[in-house]
């Protein structure tokens, strides 16, 4: 991938990262009404996580009906969508480990409520909504980010990058003060 293409995909990264966040606070305040808290492990109004999902499901399941005419794509809706489910299960997975590790507790640790879940690190039903949110992402939202940055052209679109990559290089950095020095 050239240089262009990592920058697109962290716009992508970031875009997602950020929808998560809202989709998170959303849940959070409208559906379970338990109020506001910054979902993310950052300051910044982002989940991560969503972002290195969708960049997986870009690499993977998007190859499946990239180019496709739309009754290839819609032949594709199961299998993009258990791609998607499988994908974003094991992501979430290894990041209850790596926030274990690293804060000593995951933000999902509700998911012992749900009635099949794995140590309250994964469950059922999350999984199925990621991969209801894999098919938003991949069939509405990726083919309209593709002609953003494309309409924005190669110099927007590598000031665009380098402007998130110092927000987020910042925010990790003040994050892990935050948490780790204090």
């Amino acid at each position: 991938m050239n240089k262009e293409g990592i920058r697109k995909h962290f716009i992508y990264f970031m875009c997602y990262a950020i929808i998560g966040w809202i989709y998170e606070v959303f849940l959070e305040v409208v559906v379970y009404r338990w109020g506001f808290t910054n979902r993310g492990e950052l300051f910044g109004p982002y989940c991560p996580v969503y972002g290195f999902g969708a960049l997986a499901f870009i690499f993977t399941a998007y190859k499946l009906i990239k180019g496709k005419t739309l009754k290839e794509k819609i032949l594709y809706i199961p299998l993009v969508f258990l791609s998607c489910m499988a994908i974003a299960t094991l992501i979430e997975l290894v990041a209850s480990y790596l926030c274990e590790w690293t804060t000593g507790t995951w933000q999902w640790k509700t998911y012992e409520r749900y009635a099949i879940n794995f140590q309250a690190r994964i469950a059922l039903s999350p999984s199925i909504r990621f991969g209801l949110g894999g098919l938003l992402f991949l069939y509405v939202l990726q083919p309209l980010f593709e002609k953003m940055c494309n309409k924005l052209g190669e110099e927007k679109v590598k000031v665009i990058a380098r402007i998130l990559a110092v927000i987020i290089a910042i925010d990790i950095i003040f994050t892990g003060y935050n948490k780790f020095i204090h």
